[in-house]
């Protein structure tokens, strides 16, 4: 064998070293530092003090910032961001390219590098034929590294190419918007323009028309002043004047003419009446006063008994121009209620085909006192009646306990103790409420009551004056709740005349 000296061997290791980096350009201008971690992997010094994040991250970021404020920021800057992002991705781009330039020579300066070390290590022997060994396998960990650092760098390449291709697309897309913002701009800056030479056109003519109005107004009233002047200097009476003075007077006499014709009308009917009850078979007993019971009897001998004839009850209109039936009331008896009050009353009787009618001399006259009583009544919040269970459901009630009626502004209750036989409010579309009309001596201390569908009382009071003030109470609740407290089959427009 040859003995190699050491001299000999740097001498060679320097001119291998030559021959291999004479072709190669480096980005640096000195040798990456790496070093053996564990594991025998290799650790590049540089990567771990590193001066600041990379391009990648920093575009990456301001990507996602951008993506998160696009609801605030307005088309322009939007075209402007995507723009700087494409710059910003080009310049990735290019320093991507100048990688693969530095991985391939890399590659090479490896490979020239191993082949060196495979020289030295047939050359050499002992303890320096070691250290080529551990050289040449640092180079092929070296080989290994620089082969993963390519993996990663195509993935970045990828990542990059494709990112490049969003922001292009995307600021293509601002500048679209941007030109398509502008134009309606324009367009709606061009209609604001022509709306306001129009609004100009027409407050220019209004105020025009405004000029000449207001000075034909001003002529007309400086006429109208001189004329007042020449009437006032002339001590005329005022013309109009005297006419509307003239006109109210024919107005007050014409009202006056009226009422007497009315009034002239209403008695004649009720002459003829009269005349007709004369010629009757039946006539009316009665007061004719609220409170009251009108009760038909016969006043002839030809007359038949009222037992076998048909009756039926009518009540008109203040004016005498209309007749209500009056549902129910087809007894000899009827009892008066407040609506009858200023009402005309007729009874048709008729027997073997043969029609009597029976009319009230006059109208019928309200309570004595009974108004007095109601406003006492009304400044309560309920107001309470003792009453007694006549009938119930169209049937006779067989207990006469005492049971107490409340009516309340908004509804009425019956009950007895703590026991409620019935409470509904007025706005219930089904209640109804009369004074009694199925005859009897109580009628006048009777109503009728029906609290919901199906259920109805027939209540007689400790008097008159109660049952007729509970009546008027209910209705009056009643009626400033928009409802109208009318009996069965009745026309509640009639109650509102």
């Amino acid at each position: 064998m040859t003995r190699v000296s050491p001299e000999v061997v740097d001498e060679t290791q320097i001119q291998a070293v030559l021959s291999v980096s004479a072709d190669v350009s480096f980005v640096s201008n000195k040798f990456p530092k790496y070093k053996l971690g564990p594991d025998n992997q290799i650790i590049d010094e540089a990567t771990m003090h590193s001066k600041g994040p990379p391009l990648k991250d920093v575009v990456a970021q301001e990507t996602e910032q951008l993506s998160d404020q696009h609801k605030r920021l307005s088309v322009r800057d939007l075209a402007s961001k995507f723009d700087k992002n494409l710059s910003a991705a080009t310049k990735l781009s290019n320093e991507a390219k100048l990688r693969d330039v530095a991985s391939l020579e890399g590659h090479v300066l490896l490979k020239k590098l191993r082949d060196a070390l495979e020289y030295l290590r047939g050359r050499v022997a002992g303890r320096n034929k070691e250290d080529v060994e551990k050289a040449i396998s640092m180079v092929e960990a070296l080989a290994v590294k620089l082969t993963q650092n390519e993996g990663e760098l195509i993935q970045e390449k990828f990542e990059v190419k494709r990112l490049a291709n969003f922001l292009k697309q995307a600021s293509e897309d601002g500048k679209k918007l941007v030109n398509q913002e502008r134009s309606f701009a324009c367009a709606e800056i061009e209609s604001a323009k022509a709306v306001v030479r129009r609004i100009g056109e027409a407050l220019d003519e209004q105020e025009r028309v405004s000029l000449n109005s207001g000075k034909q107004e001003m002529e007309e009233m400086v006429e109208e002043i001189q004329q007042a002047r020449r009437i006032r200097l002339l001590h005329h009476p005022c013309k109009v004047m005297d006419m509307e003075h003239e006109l109210r007077a024919l107005r007050l006499q014409i009202q006056e003419k009226s009422a007497f014709s009315v009034k002239l009308q209403q008695e004649l009917t009720l002459k003829k009446w009269v005349e007709e009850n004369k010629l009757s078979l039946y006539s009316l007993e009665g007061s004719g006063s609220l409170g009251s019971i009108l009760r038909l009897k016969p006043c002839s001998e030809d007359a038949m008994e009222l037992s076998k004839c048909s009756i039926q009850w009518y009540r008109l209109s203040s004016q005498c121009s209309r007749r209500e039936l009056i549902s129910g009331a087809n007894k000899s008896v009827y009892a008066l209620e407040p609506y009858d009050v200023g009402r005309i009353l007729q009874v048709d009787v008729i027997s073997i085909g043969q029609k009597s009618t029976v009319t009230t001399t006059c109208h019928v006259q309200p309570a004595v006192g009974l108004e007095t009583y109601v406003e006492t009544l009304s400044r309560k919040s309920d107001s309470e009646f003792s009453v007694v269970i006549s009938q119930m459901n169209g049937r006779n009630y067989s207990s006469h306990s005492v049971h107490l009626l409340r009516v309340g502004k908004m509804r009425m209750k019956l009950s007895k103790g703590w026991i409620t036989k019935a409470r509904d409010a007025y706005s219930s579309t089904s209640m109804q409420l009369c004074g009694f009309r199925g005859g009897g001596n109580l009628a006048a201390k009777s109503l009728f009551w029906q609290s919901r569908k199906g259920q109805s009382f027939v209540l007689v009071f400790e008097s008159e004056r109660e049952r007729n003030a509970a009546i008027v109470l209910a209705r009056r609740y009643a009626l400033d709740c928009n409802v109208v407290l009318a009996g069965p089959d009745d026309q509640a427009s009639l109650y509102l005349l």
